[in-house]
């Protein structure tokens, strides 16, 4: 299983801080097309070339395969502190 994590605009749009689901095996690409299927407002927030992604907290690129128990953040290109 895999923690995912959802940042800034991203979270406000979906409505959600984070989630488990079992993503061992996808690349970080099928895991947004997953992810996106859930909706309008989930496709729109996790549109591939306005998110970023890190996994256990490195940027990683959407060819990355997602490990079990690695935790996923997906995060927009910029966040305020």
């Amino acid at each position: 299983m895999n923690k995912i994590i959802f940042f800034a605009q991203i979270r406000e749009l979906i409505g959600i801080e984070s989630m488990i689901l079992d993503a061992d095996q996808l690349s970080v690409h099928c895991l947004i097309e997953k992810l996106s299927q859930k909706g309008d407002k989930w496709s729109l927030a996790l549109k591939e070339n306005t998110v970023l992604c890190a996994v256990n907290q490195t940027l990683v690129d959407i060819e990355y395969i997602i490990q079990n128990g690695d935790e996923i953040a997906f995060f927009p290109p910029v966040t305020g502190g």
